[in-house]
């Protein structure tokens, strides 16, 4: 079989689907528009779930697209054979138009056609959800698969926390069927199945049939009106898989990026080596941060949120670097590569170019004062040591606050004749990580996913005070992102100071004197130049494809969006401002509630 490159993959995948009668949407940034579940884009769906949920989209019942994303749950497994933080993902949408039948169809053809991925039949297998007390076996899926000629040893029944899919706590879900590459790995036991992590299944693709919806946190599940199709296919993942290769890295995206590595550091990168995690760590993180900085709202660099996994991003490359005798700010000539294989796709990085080379070296510039920081720091505890273990609440400090990674405490310590306390540096490792992990689950029990109009009045507030802050900070002011709870909104602006009490009671008055007018706000669809010419501002029209909605709210705001709205600005209550903040360099935040 003919190895595939991720550029082919991504173009078959357009390819089929629009034949199919899909239209093909752009992604949409990195940064979730008015979501509060996540700090990145995660999945292709993501930005499609208010019309998962009932909206119309402009483009119609059939979508497809290759969306970027970034997931950073397991940032510290990056290294090994499969993790990436940044990956494109290739997806299709049925908004109430086809089910079940038709994208298992489609599914087996796209995989076994000699036109596209012509995988043999006999090393593919699927598995189907089996049901459960509240919803039944998924036996339509099944006989499908049968139909198009799996075999029945492989087609695999499997538990709800195998074969059903659900945003969150709130929001969309169902049953789903994944498909998997049988590889020549021979069966770990006799109920060896792809549950397993053995690795003789290798899942290629998922099928998500959203039929069902939670409307609120522990409720009942309960069918959806439209029945929706979500697929989502990993680009380097199943590049990885059809090619037989023994790790992402091996894909035509990472090449010139290991490449130049090797140029820079005079070693060479080959798997299962001393140097290979230094080499794949540094290729997946600048990769990283290039999307991030050069997405169409940008993120800086700071201590919170997305701002604060951008910064460990470059520092742990930075810290990787030093295992190949890099110079740190030779890593910044990672980002020519990662353009120009991009830019064809995602324009905003030829855009902002010069930014990411520009954020990147001043990040790095600080870091490496941070760690001139901690070699005081740490000089400190050894004079203050009465042994000669170095405590591990000491340990995890250096980590934590100056990016010490723990190999390279061990080794400055080994240099002066001490031990650490390993064991303490895992323990307080280990808590950071649980406080992490409970950070991110609070972070997403919020987003567009729940169909509480407590989202659509937030939402609506957004637009009257970017309004407002227009009008009164000129039109070079711009939305840097948003984040939505029913509790809450937060809106980030580019601005260069903070504002003044009598400024943030300014915003309030205008927001709260267009809600008591009662103005009805009205959609609108049209071209993306027609929206333009009318007026209309949004930096996030580039994910709507060719056909985008307005919402227009009197003589005061014009927008394109994609979320939900309220009908008339009297249903909102009132506006209060309780918290104007930083959020990054040149960006501020406001926190708002609606009373």
């Amino acid at each position: 079989m003919t190895k595939i490159t991720t550029k082919q993959l991504k173009d078959l995948w357009i390819k089929f689907f629009t034949e199919k009668n899909h239209v093909q949407i752009p992604s949409a940034s990195l940064v979730p528009d008015n979501d509060g579940s996540v700090l990145f884009t995660t999945a292709g769906m993501h930005p499609i779930v208010p019309y998962l949920l009932g909206q119309e989209h402009p483009n119609g019942k059939r979508l497809t697209d290759y969306q970027k994303c970034v997931r950073t749950n397991d940032i510290e497994s990056v290294g090994d054979n499969s993790h990436l933080t940044f990956f494109e993902m290739l997806g299709s949408w049925s908004l109430g138009d086809y089910f079940k039948k038709e994208i298992i169809k489609y599914s087996f053809e796209f995989l076994t056609s000699k036109d596209y991925l012509n995988l043999p039949v006999e090393k593919l297998a699927v598995s189907v959800f089996e049901g459960d007390e509240n919803i039944p076996f998924d036996k339509e899926a099944y006989d499908t698969w049968k139909e198009c000629g799996i075999k029945e040893e492989n087609i695999f029944v499997l538990p709800k926390e195998n074969n059903w899919w659900a945003l969150g706590e709130v929001g969309p879900c169902g049953p789903d069927s994944e498909m998997f590459y049988i590889t020549d790995k021979e069966k770990c036991c006799d109920s060896c199945s792809p549950a397993c992590d053995c690795g003789r299944y290798l899942e290629i693709w998922n099928d998500v049939f959203m039929g069902y919806a939670r409307y609120e946190e522990g409720g009942q599940v309960k069918e959806l009106a439209q029945k929706n199709v979500d697929t989502g296919m990993g680009l380097e993942r199943t590049v990885c898989v059809v090619n037989g290769y023994k790790s992402v890295y091996e894909c035509d995206a990472f090449a010139d990026a290991i490449k130049t590595l090797e140029n820079l550091s005079g070693k060479k990168y080959e798997n299962d080596n001393q140097y290979t995690k230094a080499f794949r760590v540094i290729c997946d993180h600048i990769r990283a941060a290039t999307m991030i900085l050069g997405d169409e709202i940008p993120t800086t660099p700071s201590n919170v949120g997305r701002g604060y996994v951008l910064r460990r991003l470059i520092r742990r490359s930075v810290n990787y670097g030093r295992k190949l005798d890099i110079d740190a700010f030779d890593i910044v000539k990672l980002v020519d590569v990662y353009v120009s294989l991009f830019e064809e796709y995602y324009p905003s990085l030829t855009k902002n170019k010069s930014f990411i080379i520009e954020e990147l070296t001043k990040e790095i510039k600080k870091f490496n004062n941070t760690i001139n920081q901690g070699l005081k720091e740490f000089e400190k505890a050894l004079k203050k040591l009465e042994g000669n273990l170095l405590d591990g609440n000491v340990a995890f400090k250096l980590y934590d606050t100056f990016g010490f990674p723990i190999e390279l405490t061990q080794e400055l310590a080994k240099e002066r004749g001490f031990e650490v306390d390993i064991d303490g540096y895992n323990e307080c490792y280990k808590k950071h990580q649980e406080l992490s992990r409970a950070s991110n689950t609070q972070v997403f029990k919020g987003g567009l996913a729940g169909s509480d109009f407590g989202y659509a009045k937030y939402h609506t507030a957004t637009h009257l005070l970017h309004a407002s802050l227009r009008k009164h900070f000129g039109e070079q002011l711009h939305q840097r992102g948003s984040n939505i709870t029913l509790e809450r909104m937060r809106f980030d602006f580019n601005f260069d100071r903070k504002l003044t009490a009598e400024e943030i009671k300014m915003l309030e008055n205008d927001v709260n004197e267009a809600i008591s007018k009662n103005i009805k706000v009205e959609k609108t669809e049209m071209n993306v130049n027609d929206a333009k010419n009318s007026g209309a501002i949004g930096i996030f029209d580039s994910k709507y494809g060719d056909i985008v909605s307005v919402y227009t709210i009197g003589d005061i705001s014009k927008e394109i969006c994609g979320g939900p709205h309220a009908e008339y600005t009297g249903q909102l209550g009132k506006f209060k401002i309780v918290k104007e903040e930083s959020s990054s360099a040149g960006v501020r935040r406001i926190k708002a509630v609606l009373e």
